[in-house]
C-alpha cells in the first residue's frame, strides 16, 4: 500500500514538474514578424480582404503563448500559397468587434473563409500540412 502511494506521488510530481517546464517553455516564445503574404485585418477593410477569396483568418492576442507559437506556422502558410488564397491575422485586443461578430471564445482561433463566408473553424494550435490541406479542400 505504502508502495503504491509513492509510486503515485512520484507520478504526480511528473507531471507537475512537466507541465511547469511546457509553460516556462511557452511564455518565452518570442513574438515573430509576420509574412510580407500576411494580411493584417482590421475592422474597415475585413469584408473587403476577404471577398473573392479564400482566406484563413488567425484571430490571436499579444499575451497569448500558443498564439506566438502559431505565428511562425502561418508564415509558412502563407509563403506556400498561390492565387486567391491568402492568410490573414487579426488582434482581438484592437478589434473587439470582429472577435464577437464571430464568435470567436478562444485563442488561437482560425477561421477559413470563402468569398466572405466563413466555412470552417479550428481552435489551437495545427501545423502547417494540416492547413494547407484544409485550403486546398476550399479552395
Amino acid at each position: 500500500m505504502q508502495t503504491t502511494f509513492i509510486v503515485i506521488g512520484i507520478i504526480i510530481l511528473a507531471f507537475i514538474i512537466l507541465r511547469a517546464f511546457t509553460m516556462a517553455k511557452m511564455k518565452n516564445t518570442p513574438m515573430i514578424a509576420d509574412h510580407v503574404k500576411v494580411l493584417t485585418l482590421t475592422d474597415k477593410n475585413f469584408q473587403q480582404q476577404t471577398k473573392n477569396k479564400v482566406v484563413l483568418v488567425d484571430f490571436w492576442a499579444t499575451w497569448c503563448a500558443p498564439c506566438r507559437m502559431m505565428a511562425p506556422v502561418l508564415n509558412d502558410v502563407a509563403s506556400e500559397l498561390t492565387g486567391n488564397s491568402l492568410v490573414g491575422k487579426i488582434n482581438i485586443e484592437q478589434h473587439q468587434a470582429l472577435a464577437q461578430k464571430f464568435k470567436v471564445r478562444s485563442i488561437p482561433t482560425l477561421i477559413l473563409f470563402k468569398n466572405g463566408t466563413e466555412i470552417n473553424r479550428f481552435v489551437g494550435i495545427k501545423s502547417k500540412d494540416f492547413l494547407l490541406k484544409e485550403i486546398a479542400k476550399v479552395g
